[in-house]
């Protein structure tokens, strides 16, 4: 996958996790996630979603 955009929809997250949008959006719904809700639409910016990933890392 190329460079990530600044602010994410469930289409980037489920292409750079390799997993369904369907899933990507369920992703979204974990209390843990810093999904951004603007009206019905989610996003999440870049930087909140590769924190995110890094403590989601099993040491």
């Amino acid at each position: 996958m190329g460079e990530l955009p600044l602010v994410l929809k469930a289409k980037d997250i489920s292409q750079y996790l390799n997993v369904s949008i369907r899933f990507a959006y369920e992703i979204m719904e974990h209390n843990d996630f810093p999904t951004i809700r603007i009206g019905r639409s989610k996003r999440v910016m870049k930087q909140d979603f590769l924190n995110w990933i890094e403590k989601k890392k099993v040491s």
